[in-house]
């Protein structure tokens, strides 16, 4: 259940139709990405861009054009079952960009895309990019740049913020993973990280946390397990008043555990190098790289 794609993978878009899906689906056919289907219920038989076949149903995108990965841009009252259909016809990677689908589907979804085989990347997620090979998500690909990071980020905008400067100090990226700001995601840090540590190109990695949750001190445990490769974090939310929701539904200080303050010390105890501004991501990896 790998979550790197490459030029080989066949990707199939669920809300192809819709102005989001529609957008970001010529975004990701400028990019080099192989988007050979697109899914919409009721408008089967029509081309998008008068290129790309539309079908009824997910099943039929794999079977008739070999689709491997779909994206997701369904609503979110539909954006469950969409997801349940991606792994219901067997691609290996469902990436679901919707934003609001209720947690409670979710603890459903997470575990049927596991019993299925299907490795699921998000909600509420920016996608996932391999630059120089594909990408399948929303986030702006000119940022990017082929080289020896890899990105795993719970934010979106960090995320741009990070592998820009990784692109502009001549790193670059092996592939950068949103794996999005829910509680309840289909990827986690740990996830990521072990994919990265098997990775023969990727050189180190950068990991942007937010507060809620367990994630990254869960991260931090793995990591001080003799994790092969050097790590750079950074925290976003340090001033966030306890007991409010800022932004994400995961982020979300409960019970006096999710803090930034505790995540950025379980992290700096398992060896990390943990940077108090975004801003300095960048150099503090060419630091470690270069000394």
């Amino acid at each position: 259940m790998s979550i790197m794609v490459d030029g080989e993978s066949r990707i199939v878009v669920q809300g192809i139709t819709g102005s989001e899906g529609t957008f970001h689906t010529n975004q990701c056919i400028e990019y080099g990405t192989q988007v050979v289907a697109g899914v919409t219920p009721g408008k089967g038989g029509m081309l998008f861009e008068e290129q790309i076949p539309i079908f009824n149903a997910v099943s039929e995108a794999v079977d008739k054009e070999g689709a491997d990965v779909a994206m997701i841009f369904v609503p979110p009252a539909f954006a469950a079952d969409a997801v349940k259909e991606a792994a219901d016809a067997g691609v290996r990677l469902a990436v679901c960009i919707t934003e609001g689908i209720p947690a409670l589907d979710m603890v459903d979804v997470v575990a049927y895309c596991k019993s299925r085989g299907t490795r699921l990347l998000g909600p509420n997620c920016p996608g996932v990019i391999s630059p120089g090979k594909a990408k399948v998500g929303i986030m702006p690909g000119f940022v990017h740049q082929e080289g020896s990071i890899g990105v795993i980020s719970r934010s979106g905008t960090l995320t741009y913020e990070a592998v820009d400067q990784l692109t502009r100090l001549g790193l670059g990226q092996t592939t950068s993973i949103g794996i999005g700001g829910d509680p309840v995601p289909g990827t986690s840090f740990i996830d990521c990280l072990e994919m990265f540590a098997e990775d023969p190109d990727t050189k180190g990695v950068v990991m942007i946390g937010e507060i809620g949750g367990t994630a990254e001190e869960e991260a931090a445990a793995v990591i001080a397990d003799d994790y092969p490769l050097p790590v750079v974090s950074f925290i976003a939310g340090s001033t966030a008043p306890p007991g409010k929701r800022m932004g994400h539904a995961g982020a979300i200080i409960a019970g006096g555990k999710g803090t930034a303050a505790e995540k950025m010390k379980a992290l700096s105890e398992a060896g990390v190098t943990v940077v108090d501004s975004p801003s300095v991501i960048g150099q503090a990896m060419t630091d470690i790289l270069s000394g």
